[in-house]
């Protein structure tokens, strides 16, 4: 049985272990949160370097895939050189090709209106893949880099500002400890509702799911949100929310859907490669095609 292990800087209290089959093998994917504390991630790595078949890195990026360039975070970097011997994947290149396909699909999935929808993307230097997707398919779009990770009420609307804005920020902010970045350990369970009205304008919001839970405001009746990395815990919480539809972009294992780390490391793993930096966006699209990842489709109310 081939492993893989995700290891999170989020909270423990999301971990989760499970056995599937998989192109004809088994593999054990197992979730190890460490509440933030790095030095226990990087510790974690180095105990299973060479022990498992691939590790994720969760809740945390290893580089940020704005257009044709990638800006390497400094913390992401300090955990994925942790490992010697077994790849270490972020994520980023699922993120590039499964959601971005399954954003190019969204319309006929839903039957929605493209021009009709508007749209919250809560960070599109983390999902440049869905940016590009909604941006090409004439969805209204909103990125709010500033106004969740930096907290600055600047909204970005086109593709070219976000690449712009990319190439001056973005090789200082990626020096900066990635908690001042993104809420990680138990500041993953706080809300605190940010920018309300960015959400109360978009049909539809979408990227990562702790960004969602921690700046949404408590009504969120009759919204579409597109995230992954849900648990039973934060179905229902949606739902109470009053969420109408839930789609998560990686497949869902015994009531919880994971990360694209773990996805990107569960590809590695059944492909037996054993460098650095992962497989190419054609590999991953392959992949893709054929194991049939389909996005998940919950109604919610």
């Amino acid at each position: 049985m081939k492993k893989v292990v995700s290891v999170s800087l989020g909270s423990s209290r999301r971990n989760h272990q499970v056995e599937i089959r998989l192109g004809g093998e088994d593999y054990s994917i197992s979730r190890i949160g460490t509440d933030g504390d790095f030095q226990k991630a990087i510790t974690l790595i180095r105990e299973l370097d060479g022990k498992v078949d691939a590790i994720g890195l969760g809740g945390i990026d290893l580089y940020l895939r704005v257009g044709n360039r990638k800006y390497i975070l400094r913390d992401g970097a300090r955990l994925a050189n942790a490992a010697e011997k077994t790849p270490v994947v972020d994520g980023s290149g699922m993120k590039y090709t499964l959601e971005k396909k399954i954003v190019q699909n969204l319309s006929s999935l839903l039957s929605l209106s493209p021009a009709r929808t508007p749209v919250l993307l809560v960070s599109g230097v983390d999902r440049y893949g869905m940016a590009e997707g909604f941006s090409t398919a004439g969805y209204p779009l909103i990125m709010g880099d500033f106004l969740f990770a930096l907290g600055f009420p600047i909204p970005i609307y086109s593709l070219k500002a976000l690449r712009v804005l990319a190439f001056f920020l973005l090789p200082v902010l990626t020096r900066l400890p990635f908690s001042v970045l993104y809420p990680i350990g138990e500041r993953q369970h706080e809300s605190t509702p940010r920018f309300s009205r960015y959400f109360e304008k978009a049909c539809l919001i979408a990227g990562d799911f702790h960004y969602i839970k921690r700046y949404a405001p408590a009504d969120l009746s009759g919204k579409i949100i597109l995230t992954n990395t849900t648990t039973a815990e934060d179905v229902e919480d949606l739902r109470k929310r009053g969420v109408q539809t839930l789609i998560t972009t990686t497949p869902v294992f015994e009531g919880r859907s994971f990360g694209t780390n773990v996805l990107e490391a569960l590809l590695v793993a059944h492909a037996g490669y054993r460098g650095r930096g992962g497989l190419s966006d054609a590999q991953y699209a392959e992949y893709v095609e054929k194991f049939s990842f389909q996005p998940v489709i919950r109604k919610l109310q």
